[in-house]
């Protein structure tokens, strides 16, 4: 009988997937479709409409700002840009808002104070107690151990989740994070890697912090548990390194990645209000893809800051590829692309500030920027602006739509600060060795 109830299960949920109408083909509903996840899906879309800015213009000003005042009085000559072994340097607001404190490790959670962008509204399990990882095994998706990563995302109530030492954890499905969760990994060398990726689906206050996730591969599907008391039916996943899935304020920060079989991060499903910052990205084809299909309208939602990265040695295309959202790309260095580094399609806005572009020696791959699925009479009106960014080796960023007007609502009224100083806020860029009783 409970063989014949598995069998009926799994088919409808192939069927399902089918009918429920996905962000796009790389991202079609790979779950069971019942009344659970219908619930998370309308609470998601409630807690995505509370996040929403509607004067985007002032997070942007708001994080030129507060990178003015970090670095008020810095000296950022091309000597402190070596290899540095000195004390602890922080180079952006983020970092100097809890990093150079020696006993940052007995008030981990200053960290929910640090954010910026669209996803600084993000503060994780801050509200919650301390859930110590101490078991690196993920043998059992419908029932995991205490003590193991998969146990500690499932729960309902708010948790700032550490680890207990160094260790490698291989994912045999998905991890389902629910809200209100903190993943920090600082103090350890923390890996994701040879397993399946993390999915952030229909949930709302996450954050990402100070781990390494690499050499993600796509998983079979099967039963897997999302929460305490609901687990359900998933079809193969994409093998994505981070999927953020119809979820809102949600804030990525000092991560390395490389090598996943499909994107690094994908933000889709009308997902909004989400912080990309101080990560390290290398070795990829498709980086970033922000909106899966030109057919979601949904996304028109989407607000994402991409901030103080770096994107390094092996990278092709998509940093990031955006569809009809509103994207802030500022103060990032781009020292690698094959073919280009920031495209779209569907009229997205995107708005670059302050980034360093250094293009490859091919002459044909020397423009920044790619549109896709439109005449020039279309996407001439799209807003695509560039601001302060230095363009290096050849490096064309095709400016389109009209140029940025200054509006007497804005809060700041602040220029971004200029990209000669990329290399210095993203020299720590990507997950940091930091040692417990010492500045990080």
């Amino acid at each position: 009988m409970e063989v014949t109830r598995l069998f009926v299960l799994i088919l409808a949920s192939f069927c399902l997937a089918a009918l429920f109408p996905g962000p796009g083909q790389a991202h079609q509903a790979n779950f069971e479709v019942d009344d659970y996840w219908q619930q998370k899906a309308e609470e998601a879309e409630k807690a995505a409409l509370e996040a929403y800015h509607h004067a985007p213009e002032n997070v942007t000003d708001s994080l030129n700002y507060h990178v003015h005042m970090a670095l008020e009085g810095t000296n950022m000559t091309r000597r402190q840009l070596k290899k540095h072994v000195g004390p602890c340097m922080a180079t952006n607001p983020i970092d100097k808002c809890w990093r150079c404190k020696k006993h940052w490790a007995m008030n981990r959670k200053r960290l929910a104070q640090c954010g910026v962008g669209f996803g600084r509204g993000a503060t994780g399990g801050a509200k919650g107690r301390y859930y110590v990882v101490y078991n690196p095994s993920d043998k059992d998706t419908l029932n995991p151990k205490p003590g193991t990563l998969r146990h500690a995302v499932i729960q309902k109530e708010p948790l700032w989740i550490i680890f207990a030492g160094s260790m490698i954890i291989t994912l045999q499905q998905e991890l389902l994070i629910n809200s209100h969760k903190t993943i920090d990994g600082r103090g350890a060398n923390v890996r994701i890697a040879y397993g399946a990726g993390i999915t952030i689906q229909f949930v709302k206050n996450v954050i990402i912090h100070g781990i390494h996730i690499h050499n993600i591969i796509p998983q079979k599907g099967g039963l897997i548990r999302d929460s305490v008391d609901h687990f359900g039916i998933r079809t193969q996943s994409d093998g994505d390194g981070i999927t953020i899935f119809g979820s809102s304020s949600v804030w990525i920060d000092h991560v390395s990645m490389r090598e996943c079989s499909d994107g690094l991060i994908d933000v889709v499903a009308g997902a909004t209000a989400v912080t990309i910052s101080n990560s390290h990205f290398t070795k990829h084809n498709d980086v970033m893809l922000f909106g899966a299909s030109d057919l979601t309208s949904s996304d028109k939602r989407m607000q994402v800051t991409v901030a103080f990265n770096n994107f390094g040695r092996g990278l092709i295309q998509r940093m990031p590829r955006c569809r009809w959202g509103y994207f802030h790309v500022v103060n990032n260095d781009y020292t690698h692309w094959l073919m280009y580094a920031i495209g779209g399609s569907s009229a997205p806005t995107i708005i670059s500030q302050g980034n360093r572009f250094i293009a490859p020696p091919n002459l044909a791959a020397k423009e920044i920027t790619k549109r896709d699925y439109a005449p020039v009479a279309e996407w001439s009106k799209w807003t695509w602006r560039s601001e302060g960014d230095l363009l290096m080796n050849g490096a064309i960023f095709v400016q389109s739509g009209p140029p940025l007007r200054v509006k007497k609502i804005r809060k700041y009224l602040i220029k971004p600060k200029p990209a000669t100083a990329v290399g210095f806020m993203t020299r720590f860029a990507g997950a940091l060795a930091c040692k417990t009783g010492k500045p990080c």
